[in-house]
């Protein structure tokens, strides 16, 4: 399953799937997440996913030239007044990790993806890179010392379809932290579907030209409610006459109040849940920018009405 990146879609609302040469607006930093290794099913080639298991296809796939996800992040946590030794959790081919010590922070990226870290260590380098599982870790495998903050971008956490995978994330970020350490996250925002259906109408179809390949995607969404999984499936074909490849996987869908008590449960204070601006949004964030109006944790009104949410929460001291 990929995670950041791997949703292929952005903006607020309908048809923000992504792609070079298809017609869709380019993602704004897919920096390859994955989650729990990639559990798509392949068709007739070996590869299990096309994309995390070729790191360098998956950010031609999703480019972020300008960075936005990392230094949205880097915002983020100058404004919370976070400390300077970063945990990215989820890391997929580690550029926004690898921005993030450009920046001068001491960044551990992790990654339960082989694929993925041999490709960050070897063209972003910077960051130590280490293989965990964002459903249940030990910080003590990862550094010395407990981290500043932990940022888990681009719908890597919904990579936690179960209750226990949750909670074993949340319990795993809270061990990790320091008393008031800060945890950064962005994803897919599950209240988008309540009663709205323009990402699951019809297939996406899009395509991108790499290194002389023409690459399509056909893309179907479908809502598991029992589950309350987004489900993907995703056929590529390419026109070297390689069979078409299936892969499947899948989202959990979050609410913002859900999020919240869980959140709480694990003595976690939420200092900002909102739709945007964000790296991944349509306007995107820009230095300077604002949250949408009743982002902070006081106004549980606040603005959570499209496809990308943004959660900022303080580890409490005990």
């Amino acid at each position: 399953m990929t995670g950041r990146g791997g949703d292929g879609m952005t903006g607020r609302g309908g048809g923000g799937r992504t792609g070079r040469g298809g017609g869709g607006r380019t993602s704004r930093g897919g920096g390859g997440r994955t989650g729990r290794g990639g559990d798509g099913r392949t068709g007739s080639t070996a590869a299990r996913n096309l994309l995390t298991d070729n790191p360098a296809l998956y950010e031609a796939r999703f480019p972020d030239p300008e960075r936005l996800a990392a230094r949205w992040t880097e915002d983020v946590l100058r404004r919370y007044g976070a400390g300077p030794h970063v945990l990215d959790i989820g890391c997929g081919t580690g550029r926004d990790a690898a921005h993030l010590h450009t920046l001068g922070r001491t960044v551990v990226g992790a990654d339960v993806s082989d694929a993925m870290l041999a490709y960050a260590r070897s063209h972003h380098s910077g960051p130590r890179y280490e293989r965990a599982d964002l459903r249940g870790f030990d910080a003590a495998d990862l550094a010395p010392q407990p981290f500043d903050a932990v940022v888990c971008l681009d719908s890597a956490l919904l990579y936690c379809h179960t209750n226990d995978d949750l909670d074993g994330f949340l319990d795993s970020c809270r061990r990790a932290l320091v008393p008031g350490g800060v945890l950064v996250a962005e994803m897919r925002n599950g209240a988008f579907f309540l009663g709205r259906t323009e990402l699951l109408d019809a297939p996406a179809i899009r395509g991108f030209e790499w290194e002389g390949t023409v690459y399509r995607s056909v893309t179907t969404l479908t809502v598991d409610r029992s589950a309350q999984l987004l489900r993907r499936r995703r056929v590529w074909t390419t026109e070297d006459g390689t069979p078409p490849v299936e892969q499947h996987s899948a989202w959990r869908l979050l609410f913002p109040q859900e999020l919240r008590y869980a959140l709480a449960a694990h003595g976690f204070t939420v200092l900002e849940l909102h739709d945007g601006p964000g790296p991944r949004t349509e306007p995107p964030w820009r230095p300077g920018a604002d949250p949408s109006p009743g982002a902070a944790a006081a106004s549980p009104g606040g603005s959570a009405d499209g496809d990308r949410l943004h959660l900022v929460a303080r580890r409490g001291d005990g």
